[in-house]
């Protein structure tokens, strides 16, 4: 409980660098705050297939979130998450609000998975789970744009990466997911 706050802490102040889990924790080890601003544990998705994806809904690849909500239905009851994180750092593609994200979400595609506050995933200010998956993960790399996706065996650890242009419903991503599950 005490690291727990240590970690908050640092996070409201907005000193996210110090706060660096081990690689071999997985992003077990993170914390973040979903879209209602409820600090949540990642570790509270232990033995669930994972899918991290950030997100805009200004985007020519916004249209995606049909697809996401799509595999969400498809295989959330065999233990599949998906962890939506919008960000706003691609042209500016996502201006609003996390209760405007939210509601844009939830009329527009009827999005049922989890939504997290809004992040910064490149740059000086990056969330330290972004810095994990694009530079301590197996697939490091700049997030070249808005829906880039990253899937978590139930272990916590990184087993594929996918970019903007592979869509949610790819046999290429749909199979992955399968062997997983």
């Amino acid at each position: 409980m005490k690291k727990i706050l240590v970690c908050f802490f640092f996070m409201m102040i907005g000193f996210y660098g110090l706060y660096t889990p081990t690689a071999s924790a997985g992003i077990y080890s993170f914390i973040a705050d979903d879209i209602d601003g409820n600090l949540v544990e990642l570790s509270s998705y232990s033995g669930k297939v994972l899918l991290i994806v950030n997100t805009a809904s200004k985007c020519g690849f916004t249209p995606q979130y049909e697809g996401l909500e799509e595999l969400y239905r498809q295989y959330h009851d065999r233990g599949f998450e998906i962890l939506a994180f919008p960000s706003n750092d691609f042209r500016g593609q996502e201006p609003g609000t996390n209760a405007q994200i939210k509601e844009f979400c939830k009329l527009t595609y009827g999005v049922k998975f989890p939504l997290f506050s809004k992040i910064t995933v490149k740059g000086n200010n990056i969330h330290p789970l972004y810095q994990y998956l694009t530079q301590e993960s197996p697939f490091p790399g700049a997030i070249s744009w808005n829906f880039n996706k990253f899937l978590i065996n139930r272990q916590g650890e990184v087993i594929a990466r996918f970019e903007s242009r592979t869509t949610p419903l790819s046999p290429e991503m749909t199979g992955q997911i399968e062997k997983l599950l």
